[in-house]
């Protein structure tokens, strides 16, 4: 049986019915070929008919940090984000990030984006979803041992994806929010060994940034081309 939310765009969104051919997926990396056994309003039922063994993720490995952007750019960032490869997202606070809410609404909040996550590998094929992080301290996720590249997206930066060392396979991506990081905060990813690169000449808003970063980066020791 397909999960609540799963039978719902099986059953009401996409009108799906019988005996009619459907692609699963779990998250191992595989897709399952099914049918539909049985359909309701409440429920969705299919017959598995095969386990098949198909990767599409990028060989470069990407973990986003992200500052809490407002209304619906953060959903945005999330979603583009899993359709150009991210790997792990971790929603930031900032010294300048405009979004203040309570534990309670962050918790509410994490189940949105992590199901905005599962939309987005249904949208363009993933069979692996991305892992959403908790919320933390920009400090805190800076502060954490990482074996990759760590960067810092600054626009008076004096190097560009283009000058970065290669071969690449683990990126740690620092996005900021809209009114940029403060000087100190700055200074504090510099002290955590993050380097600072550039996208271009001008200044983009933050999703754009995300966006722009990931997708220079997959093109440049990933899988876009």
């Amino acid at each position: 049986m397909l999960s609540d939310d799963a039978a719902n765009h099986v059953g009401r969104v996409m009108r799906m019915q019988v005996g009619q051919q459907v692609l699963l997926f779990d998250g191992s990396n595989a897709e399952f070929p099914a049918v539909i056994s049985n359909a309701s309003k409440k429920a969705v039922e299919v017959e598995i008919q095969s386990r098949i063994e198909h990767s599409i993720e990028s060989p470069l490995d990407i973990h986003l940090g992200q500052v809490i952007s407002r209304g619906d750019k953060m959903e945005f960032t999330i979603q583009k984000s899993v359709e150009l490869g991210v790997n792990t997202i971790t929603p930031l606070i900032s010294e300048r990030c405009g979004v203040k809410l309570n534990a309670e609404r962050f918790e509410k909040k994490l189940e949105q984006w992590q199901k905005i996550a599962i939309a987005a590998c249904e949208q363009c094929g993933r069979n692996v979803v991305p892992t959403i992080r908790p919320v933390m301290k920009l400090e805190q996720w800076c502060a954490e041992e990482y074996d990759g590249l760590k960067l810092n997206l600054h626009p008076r930066a004096h190097y560009s994806i283009n000058t970065l060392p290669t071969p690449v396979t683990n990126v740690r991506l620092l996005i900021g929010p809209e009114g940029g990081l403060s000087a100190e905060e700055i200074s504090m990813t510099e002290q955590y060994k993050f380097d600072e690169i550039l996208l271009g000449p001008r200044v983009l808003r933050t999703e754009t940034t995300a966006m722009t970063a990931i997708t220079a980066l997959q093109v440049r020791f990933g899988d876009l081309g």
